[in-house]
């Protein structure tokens, strides 16, 4: 491989939404990253801000906009001398397009990358389950870009059963991520009831307390699809 030194590709992530999903998705593009030493892995600027207010209860009525906050760490970002914006969260892509134009960088949209993925796999994904915040589920944000591709999606079918998703996303955030397994299971489980051929981890704490194994179907983590673009994008800059 050509050593990535040569590269002017700089990886910006804007995280602490929550820090663990943050340092999961940096080790995730580390592991993706081919290389045989130090020199061959990409130059990454990370801001973890834990302090940006709740995406869901934005999108919910029920607390601050947080815009100002990803607009501030995107601006961080680029001063630090970032290239291009990664956002580990898919709830916070309901506030992108109040930033994109603001930044001065791409933002790659993780959402969308992940419909593109989607598309990829074979046998071929028709209908799709979601397992995610509330905010990204009330926002639509997966609805309309799997839209894009005639891609089904189900959701859980009781509001019960995302609020224990919400939960289980809770519960990790907290640190305790074997209490959320169980639940999210579950839930997995009743969307390959409902036909789902792939279920997509959508939001970044879920694949740390829901083991791919414990998944009938293919368990599409976004983190591990924006990693592998980032990947992609610097190895052609």
């Amino acid at each position: 491989m050509t050593s990535q030194t040569g590269f002017t590709e700089i990886i910006g992530i804007l995280g602490g939404m929550g820090p663990a999903a943050t340092a999961d998705f940096y080790t995730k593009l580390v592991s993706m990253t081919p290389g045989h030493n130090d020199q061959d892995h990409l130059r990454t600027v990370i801001w973890s801000d834990p302090t940006i207010p709740d995406r869901t209860e934005a999108l919910l009525g029920t607390g601050p906009d947080p815009t100002p906050w990803l607009l501030n760490g995107s601006r961080v970002l680029r001063e630090a001398g970032a290239t291009v914006i990664a956002i580990p969260c898919n709830t916070a892509h309901a506030f992108v397009p109040r930033i994109a134009d603001h930044v001065g960088l791409p933002i790659i949209h993780m959402i969308g990358e992940v419909a593109r993925h989607l598309t990829t796999l074979q046998p071929a994904v028709r209908t799709a389950g979601l397992l995610a915040t509330t905010g990204t589920v009330q926002a639509g944000l997966y609805q309309e870009w799997l839209a894009r591709y005639d891609i089904r999606l189900v959701l859980p079918a009781t509001t019960s059963r995302q609020a224990e998703v919400m939960a289980a996303i809770r519960a990790v955030k907290a640190g305790k991520p074997a209490a959320a397994t169980a639940s999210l299971t579950d839930a997995a489980r009743q969307l390959t009831a409902q036909g789902a051929q792939a279920v997509i981890a959508g939001c970044t704490e879920i694949p740390l307390g829901l083991p791919a194994d414990d998944v009938e179907v293919p368990l599409v983590d976004p983190a591990v699809i924006l990693a592998r673009v980032l990947v992609r994008r610097a190895r052609t800059a």
